[in-house]
């Protein structure tokens, strides 16, 4: 298994990206905050954008971004958006970074239960470690989460199986390799788009005012048909590797 960059070989953008974008919801893809971001980060840190490739085939992938944190739970950023912006703002402003955030990891559809997400994870903090980063942090998407979207975060954090490990199997993942869980994050990502958008990106009818449980939400989805808007605010778990 070779572990390489995006930069190192950018003719595999698009195979990548047709490779892991069935893993997230289209919703996702709407994140203001990373729209507006994403440029600048693939500009910024192409050193934490790792590819897998197996005879040359992109397998697996993941990516993230250093942020100075002090190591405390009360200076994590808000999540997703706010781990994204503090990198942004930090390395734009010259910010002594300490941590890597992991972001995102993906698995291609037919490559699963071989391990990958784990090498992924792996690839990423040891990139983190020669770079001198002293922490490693990720706001978590946990996988099972979105069938259980009336239920907190912080509940569902302390679900675990009779081995002690979470049900969540993307949790066990990071608990395997030693990660912690440090608690949720209630604003990791918020999402607004027009009633009609919602209806799109969701393939559902929304008739009427009101929360809907949504397929892949982590969280209920408010739309307001008097103000023709949709608003998803999700809620992830932090867990620290080191």
């Amino acid at each position: 298994m070779d572990v390489v960059t995006s930069a190192d070989r950018p003719d595999l953008e698009q195979q990548a990206a047709e490779a892991f974008r069935v893993t997230w919801p289209e919703f996702v893809f709407h994140d203001p905050v990373a729209t507006q971001l994403v440029a600048r980060v693939c500009t910024y840190f192409p050193q934490y954008d790792v590819l897998l490739l197996d005879g040359g085939r992109v397998v697996a992938g993941g990516w993230g971004v250093p942020i100075a944190w002090d190591g405390s739970v009360a200076d994590l950023p808000e999540g997703y958006d706010g781990a994204l912006a503090r990198a942004v703002d930090g390395h734009e402003s010259g910010v002594d970074v300490t941590t890597l955030c992991l972001m995102a990891a993906a698995v291609a559809q037919d490559e699963g239960r071989r391990g990958l997400a784990g090498e992924v994870l792996s690839a990423l903090r040891r990139r983190a470690a020669d770079a001198g980063l002293v922490h490693v942090v990720a706001p978590l998407r946990p996988t099972t989460k979105a069938r259980y979207p009336l239920v907190p975060m912080s509940r569902f954090a302390t679900w675990t199986r009779a081995d002690g490990l979470s049900v969540d199997p993307w949790l066990r993942t990071h608990q395997r390799l030693g990660a912690t869980v440090l608690g949720p994050a209630p604003r990791s990502m918020v999402i607004t788009g027009t009633v009609a958008e919602w209806e799109s990106w969701t393939a559902m009818v929304f008739p009427e005012s009101g929360r809907y449980v949504v397929p892949d939400a982590l969280n209920l989805v408010d739309i307001d048909l008097e103000d023709d808007v949709g608003t998803y605010v999700e809620e992830n778990l932090w867990v620290r590797h080191v």
